[in-house]
């Protein structure tokens, strides 16, 4: 590392913030180099440090494993792309970074994916999905967003930058990541916000079934009172050979039918009473 820096004149610090791998993207100019980190992505989420140095003539980049994103700007390359043919590193710079910004989208739309599937399951089965899962999403934004507005921070203090190696043409390409910045913080903001209303969403779903639950449980309770109030009068041991006013019924040979009878013809009429009150 210390033969490259003196190779091509890097900052000691910049060499540093290299090997340091926690670093917030950022951008840092020396007299004769820029130094740019961001976080690259892979398809799962994962992220790693990406370290640019351009300056007058040359590009170097760093990274932490094998795997990149910069597969499109080796197409265009291959193909011959005139401005990447053109020898100007500011410009190979720029589509570096703009590969990485890119690739931050398929992301983003996976995350519009699993929206669109909780949102559907919430609304099929509440119990199908659990808040743990909707926090989980609430954080893998939170997570996303710190990668992408430092990026777009270090982007505006690189079009600011006044050196003679970086162009006002390549300023202009930068400020259109720039732009896919700004876009996929408006797109995090709106995602973390769906998030949370699903969250509100799941606990209003989740308190109405439960609400039903307990108005069904009630209902039934509510029958069953007045049965059983008769049930246990019915059975109190009094001697109905004392008195006639002992225990009516208990030796009619219809007592049972007009017992049953009753009890059946409360609980049609209380189920009555609570669809008329539209209580079920």
């Amino acid at each position: 590392m210390k033969r490259i820096g003196s190779a091509f004149g890097l900052h000691d610090l910049a060499l540093e913030d290299v090997v340091n791998t926690d670093q917030r993207p950022k951008c840092d100019a020396y007299a004769a180099h820029a130094f740019v980190v961001m976080r690259m992505l892979d398809a799962q989420g994962r992220s790693e440090q990406l370290s640019v140095f351009f300056g007058d003539g040359f590009v170097l980049t760093f990274q932490e494993r094998a795997g990149d994103n910069f597969d499109p700007v080796r197409k265009r390359i291959a193909k011959g792309a005139p401005r990447l043919h053109a020898g100007r590193s500011d410009y190979l710079a720029y589509a570096l970074i703009d590969a990485v910004v890119d690739a931050y989208f398929p992301i983003f739309d996976g995350q519009t994916e699993k929206i669109d599937r909780l949102e559907e399951e919430i609304f099929e089965d509440v119990d199908a999905v659990q808040v743990p899962e909707l926090h989980a999403m609430r954080r893998e934004m939170l997570y996303l967003k710190r990668f992408v507005r430092p990026t777009r921070d270090a982007l505006s203090a690189l079009i600011r930058l006044e050196r003679p190696w970086l162009s006002e043409e390549t300023k202009i390409y930068l400020a259109d990541v720039q732009d896919h910045c700004d876009q996929l913080i408006d797109l995090n903001d709106t995602y973390r916000d769906t998030a949370g209303g699903l969250v509100d969403l799941h606990m209003t779903l989740s308190a109405a079934q439960t609400n039903e639950v307990i108005n069904l449980l009630t209902i039934i309770s509510t029958i069953f009172i007045p049965l059983g109030f008769l049930a246990g009068l019915w059975g109190m041991n009094f001697n109905p050979e004392i008195s006639e006013w002992n225990m009516p019924l208990t030796q009619s040979p219809i007592g049972y039918p007009v017992a049953l009878g009753l009890m059946i013809a409360i609980a049609v009429g209380l189920l009555i009473y609570f669809k008329k009150r539209r209580w079920i």
